[in-house]
């Protein structure tokens, strides 16, 4: 029969715990799969963003010997940034163990160990989820609490920039297409100014793209060309226009999309530290300045040996360094 002092076992420290919770079989979202994400780990909670607001200017001209316009300095400055502290725990009480026995081989540490890694795959699947939500509303432009409501970072209210809108009028059979994708592409290289990228990436709520798989100029562009077969194939694929990928992005939690229905987001592609992931140390004692790990998971005995306590936690902040050069299109 197991008993609770079993938790005392190696297995059970903040160290193996840890291991495990990372070793856990990853459910990635999209944004994730895509890995236009850096990540790393930092050993503190703050990290800062250094901004140049350099920009070009016409010379106007002069007559000689006149004086000449001045020209400034770059105007840097730093911006912070605090990582998220995302905690979670659950508790294996000591009924759930007392009548843990031996399954075939296993002893009643290894069985011990599978209840677990039952409960830090959970933990896992939902910090996951919550990464994949605030690397979208990095993407956006402002990352959102898990109530959808509360802000924990305005990117542009931060940067002290307006996000770029592109209205595509995917209701107007007589739109075209190429125009609009040329005004996207447009405003992305006036973002990113002398900084090269390689393509866009539109990731599509549900609306903006089956308005814009039947657009009449859409379906002209596949028609009589090798490509014809995309227009019978699976509809939840991807279509490239003009240096576009779009795609349907596919994320809901409770009803509500991780991307409104009717919008799309341009995520230029190539460019360096575009988008970064980094992860704080978690808040314990033997974690202390070290380099953070996504995730961390630890144990302790409840109270009067009632049960154990697990807790899993990721100290992340996800960041679209240049947010001027996302831009959200309309239908």
């Amino acid at each position: 029969m197991a008993d609770i002092a079993i938790f005392n076992d190696d297995a059970f420290t903040l160290s193996s715990l840890t291991a495990a919770i990372n070793e856990q079989p990853f459910v990635p979202g999209r944004i994730s799969e895509l890995g236009i994400f850096g990540e790393e780990g930092i050993t503190h909670t703050t990290i800062q963003i250094e901004r140049d607001g350099d920009t070009l200017a016409l010379v106007a001209s002069s007559s000689r010997g006149s004086p000449a316009a001045v020209v400034t300095g770059s105007r840097r400055n730093l911006i912070p940034f605090n990582t998220v502290h995302l905690p979670q725990r659950a508790a294996i009480l000591a009924d759930e163990i007392q009548n843990l026995r031996a399954f075939g081989q296993e002893t009643e540490l290894e069985a011990l160990q599978t209840v677990v890694n039952r409960r830090l795959a959970k933990m896992r699947l939902q910090l996951d989820a919550t990464h994949e939500f605030h690397r979208i509303g990095a993407i956006k432009g402002k990352i959102l609490d898990a109530d959808g409501a509360s802000v924990v970072v305005d990117l542009m209210d931060r940067f002290g920039i307006k996000q770029q809108v592109v209205a595509y009028g995917l209701d107007d059979p007589k739109t075209e297409i190429r125009n609009r994708n040329q005004d996207v592409l447009e405003a992305v290289e006036d973002a990113l100014g002398s900084t090269p990228f390689s393509g866009v990436r539109v990731v599509c709520g549900r609306n903006f793209w089956r308005k814009l798989l039947v657009l009449p100029t859409v379906k002209e562009t596949f028609l009589n060309t090798t490509m014809a077969a995309a227009l019978r194939g699976d509809p939840r694929g991807s279509l490239e226009l003009d240096a576009l990928v779009f795609e349907r992005y596919r994320g809901r939690v409770g009803g509500v999309g991780f991307i409104g229905d009717d919008e799309a987001y341009a995520v230029p592609e190539g460019v360096p530290d575009l988008f970064i992931s980094r992860f704080a140390p978690g808040d314990y004692m033997e974690a202390v300045n070290t380099t953070g790990l996504p995730y961390y998971a630890k144990q302790e005995i409840m109270p009067f040996n009632k049960g154990v306590e697990i807790e899993a936690q990721s100290n992340p902040i996800h960041l679209c360094t240049r947010p001027k050069a996302v831009i959200r299109l309309k239908a």
